[in-house]
């Protein structure tokens, strides 16, 4: 059942301002003296300062608190390659999702730019600006050659959220899974359906957790990934088994786990059932999942099941990942985001799940309670927890790592995480009422 209409959305994008952003000066200007210090001639001091030392930037501007979404609009949601004036309204909803589940402020970007080079020149051209670039929606396979090229090129973050905001939030999802099934991650085999950016970046970060490569059975819209193909990028070669093992049927017997990153229906009731005791499924297509929620828990009410909608147990939802990433590696200042910042946010979201749930966080949900185990491996979105356990996991993974160049107090850090978001929330309600409205 939809929750609002075609005209519900669009009349929530076009009422009173035109889209979801603006911007707001958080500085006084009453009087002549505020302004001859908002621009000239005392804005010249704070130009002097940073002139002299160029780190004085995160001191008198906002680049420590601002990032850049970036999109040439060739891969938007499940839409495709609509461009970037029709992604934009994604792009501004990235923005809001970062300015309230983390405080950080955004500039959508959104350009007419088709190939790698043009986009790495335009980002690096951002960086006196920027404090990270939240890369969004480019296509596969350009998409991670790009983010490669600007990890080491660039000293801000860069983050390309199709592919790795799904692994960090799936990958916590494992870590519970295995802990209620009691099975080895060394030893579990997976089926992915789907070798976009998103299932690349999984199965990379399963790798990185333990997972064999070998053990990872990957498939295209075209079968299997195996050594005998000659139609592969160097991005799924990395994933080619060394003959064909047959279809996907054939390998989802004896899976532990099977990833669905690619479309509806892509697996059956009968497939399901030949999988390995205790198994997980991801299916994370949107809107709707590779096969149905219900459709699994028919035939195999052990399987731990996740999907990307809110109106089933165990959303892998994207917001749980790239709002507070970014905040902690903004407030170290990172000058990357690594795999063990990555796995720092993953664990944290593991821990929280085995953490008690307000009665609050329940009710927003619709649920009488949440306690961890097969339909409670992840928490939810609007868990106020997941700031000051991400963010601070993040960052002392930065710190752990040497790419952080501010050391932080991480107990006075989630404290002051806490009070700056009921600051932000407040700043937030009194801007949406003063224009008064009623969608």
């Amino acid at each position: 059942m939809a929750l609002f209409t075609k005209e519900e959305a669009l009349d929530y994008h076009s009422a009173k301002r035109k889209g979801k952003l603006e911007v707001i000066s958080i500085k006084p200007c009453r009087n002549q003296k505020d302004l001859s210090m908002a621009y000239s001639p005392g804005v010249a001091e704070a130009c002097r300062a940073i002139h002299a030392d160029t780190e004085k930037v995160y001191d008198y501007t906002n680049k420590g608190n601002l990032v850049a979404v970036v999109s040439n609009g060739t891969a938007v949601l499940g839409l495709g390659n609509i461009g970037p004036e029709a992604g934009k309204p994604v792009m501004e909803g990235k923005g809001v999702l970062f300015k309230i589940f983390s405080d950080i402020d955004v500039y959508d970007l959104n350009i007419n730019a088709k190939t790698p080079d043009e986009v790495v020149g335009f980002c690096k051209l951002l960086e006196p600006t920027f404090g990270g670039i939240n890369l969004e929606d480019i296509k596969a396979p350009e998409c991670f050659e790009i983010e490669t090229r600007l990890k080491a090129e660039m000293g801000i973050p860069v983050f390309h959220d199709d592919q790795h905001g799904t692994a960090i939030i799936s990958a916590a999802g494992i870590i519970n899974a295995l802990d209620i099934s009691g099975k080895k991650i060394d030893e579990i085999k997976i089926v992915v359906s789907g070798a976009g950016a998103a299932a690349i970046a999984c199965s990379n970060l399963y790798v990185h957790m333990g997972v064999k490569r070998e053990n990872i059975f990957m498939f295209d819209s075209r079968g299997l990934i195996h050594a005998g193909r000659t139609d592969l990028n160097e991005f799924k070669r990395a994933y080619a088994q060394a003959e064909d093992k047959g279809s996907l049927a054939d390998c989802m017997v004896g899976a532990d786990m099977f990833l669905g990153l690619s479309v509806k229906d892509a697996i059956n009731q009968d497939m399901v059932k030949t999988m390995a005791e205790n198994a997980i499924i991801f299916a994370c297509a949107n809107p709707d999942p590779e096969i149905p929620y219900p459709d699994v828990k028919e035939v195999r009410p052990d399987i731990i099941m996740g999907t990307g909608r809110s109106d089933f147990p165990n959303q892998v939802n994207n917001v749980l990942g790239f709002p507070f990433i970014f905040r902690g590696a903004l407030d170290c200042r990172a000058t990357t985001i690594n795999e063990e910042m990555k796995l720092a946010a993953a664990d944290a979201l593991a821990r929280l799940a085995k953490e008690p749930v307000s009665k609050e966080i329940c009710e927003a949900f619709g649920v009488d309670k949440l306690e961890y185990g097969i339909d409670y491996i992840i928490p939810k979105p609007l868990d106020p927890r997941v700031l000051t356990w991400l963010a601070p996991a993040v960052a002392k993974a930065a710190m752990d790592t040497g790419v952080a160049q501010v050391e932080l107090d991480l107990d006075q850090y989630a404290k002051d995480l806490e009070a700056r978001m009921a600051a932000s929330k407040a700043r937030t309600k009194l801007v949406v009422d003063s224009f008064g409205y009623d969608i």
